[in-house]
């Protein structure tokens, strides 16, 4: 299971050099305690009161574009304080990746405050989602009845091939990336067309068929 070590500090005196190298030593001892395997090491020194930090941004786009099963920190504090560290918890929480923590010497704990509001947040955020669904639904319809086919644009749609090997459309995974789809959002669109993918799946496929053409260069 890949991971990655996130380690924040809020100043950037000197003397914090030794808090991020602790971290950094400690967490990458949790990983080997869980048999992690870590893909990346992220360290910044910046508020946790805000959002706009680099290190926090590159690991949101590593858990949308890559096969990460979990990120390792020092505390849920680490990741930010107030709303932003309710925001970045449930950013995380909904890739279902799983939080590490040397406080919880494993898997965190949420508090109870803490879990009652990313249970409403999560509420809200599926209404917003049903309501998002409705509209592309009325948008699809209108678009069949103006003649729009989307079926032209996944082939074997509904062809089963009875393997065990999930079936997908690899070419369509490839044109989907390329119009800078995440790899969560070409998953995404993948179900909605019958696709029973993950994230990981979509990552894994597209990374072989990569592979695969690099090698007949």
């Amino acid at each position: 299971m890949k991971a990655i070590i996130y380690c924040r500090v809020s100043t950037t005196k000197e003397t914090q050099e030794t808090s991020l190298k602790r971290q950094e030593e400690e967490l990458l001892h949790l990983a080997n305690v869980y048999s992690l395997e870590v893909a990346a090491i992220i360290k910044e020194k910046a508020s946790g009161y805000e959002l706009e930090r680099e290190g926090i941004l590159k690991l949101l786009a590593m858990l949308k574009d890559s096969a990460i099963s979990a990120v390792l920190i020092q505390d849920e504090t680490r990741l930010g304080r107030g709303n932003a560290k309710i925001a970045l918890l449930h950013c995380i929480l909904k890739e279902n990746v799983k939080l590490y923590t040397i406080a919880h010497n494993g898997e965190l704990q949420l508090s109870e405050s803490d879990s009652m509001v990313l249970n409403i947040v999560s509420i809200v955020e599926e209404y917003q989602r049903k309501l998002h669904n409705i509209k592309i639904k009325r948008g699809m319809m209108r678009a069949i009845e103006k003649g729009y086919r989307p079926e032209r644009n996944l082939k074997n749609i509904n062809e089963s091939t009875g393997r065990t090997k999930i079936d997908v459309p690899i070419e369509e995974i490839i044109r989907l990336r390329k119009n800078k789809l995440t790899f969560a959002e070409i998953a995404a669109t993948l179900r909605g067309f019958g696709y029973e993918v993950s994230k990981a799946t979509v990552h894994r496929r597209y990374q072989e068929q990569m592979n695969k053409l690099e090698k007949e260069k």
